[in-house]
């Protein structure tokens, strides 16, 4: 299995608090090109959450705009997920089954890092 993050791979910040302001301003430093990416889907997220009456829709972002970060903060891991993205259109079928696993690794640690763990 590939390691989340490698070695000398040290985060450019500290993961922020999943807030609106913490994750606005981690999006604006660490992928400018992402905001309106990150608008469109806080504004998704709050008339969801309105439309349901439930804030499970903006717990969704908070998260998912998290994992994003802990990503992008790791710029090694980060350069790996993004040449994974890239091959995951290779016409070679191994190719693509090895990016799928990589990416898959990527976020999944992403994801419990973000979720505490």
């Amino acid at each position: 299995m590939t390691m989340p993050h490698a070695a000398g791979d040290a985060p450019i910040m500290p993961l922020p608090e999943l807030t609106l302001p913490a994750l606005r301003q981690a999006v604006a430093t660490l992928v400018p090109s992402r905001l309106p990416e990150f608008f469109n889907d806080m504004q998704t997220a709050f008339v969801r959450a309105g439309e349901e009456d439930s804030v499970i829709p903006i717990r969704m972002f908070y998260r998912q705009w998290g994992v994003v970060i802990e990503i992008e903060r790791h710029p090694h891991t980060a350069a790996r997920l993004h040449a994974a993205e890239h091959a995951i259109d290779d016409q070679d079928p191994e190719v693509r089954q090895q990016a799928i696993r990589e990416a898959g690794e990527i976020v999944r640690a992403a994801h419990h890092k973000v979720a505490g763990g």
